[in-house]
């Protein structure tokens, strides 16, 4: 696996990736509706591209097929993990994560959490800060303010 920086040409395959990991791993802990409003079928790609382009993006790729991505600002706020359904538990998060934290000199990284996301942030050190409720479409997801300390 190699991790290296997001390109305007991995745009649609990470909205694929992205999409498809909320329907598939994120599907335990949110209903249907709110899957549908986390995660659109469709999305305006050149909005997408300009979100990766302007927070630093990191892709994990392993024989030429992304498998992850992240993406981290410069206050930082690290605001997208994710990875491929298929290969999922084998530190790939851990590792763009890593990368991550260290890419910018904060004294803190702040993460918006999914419950599903929550355990991984916690054996990283992130404490939760709050319990919130998103609202998108008057439908309301469960996330976590978390923080860890650099």
């Amino acid at each position: 696996m190699i991790i290296r920086k997001y390109k305007k040409s991995d745009s649609e395959k990470l909205f694929k990736l992205f999409y498809d990991t909320i329907y598939f791993i994120n599907s335990e802990d949110y209903t249907e509706k709110q899957l549908k409003v986390w995660a659109k079928e469709s999305r305006d790609l050149s909005l997408w591209e300009k979100y990766l382009s302007e927070n630093y993006t990191l892709v994990a790729e392993e024989k030429n097929t992304i498998i992850g991505f992240g993406n981290i600002n410069k206050e930082g706020y690290l605001d997208m993990l994710y990875v491929h359904k298929d290969f999922q538990r084998k530190n790939i998060a851990s590792q763009l994560c890593d990368k991550l934290e260290n890419i910018f000199p904060v004294l803190k990284v702040t993460v918006h959490a999914s419950i599903t996301a929550k355990p991984f942030f916690e054996k990283r050190g992130y404490k939760v800060i709050c319990e919130q409720f998103v609202e998108r479409e008057k439908i309301f997801l469960k996330n976590y303010i978390m923080k860890k300390d650099l």
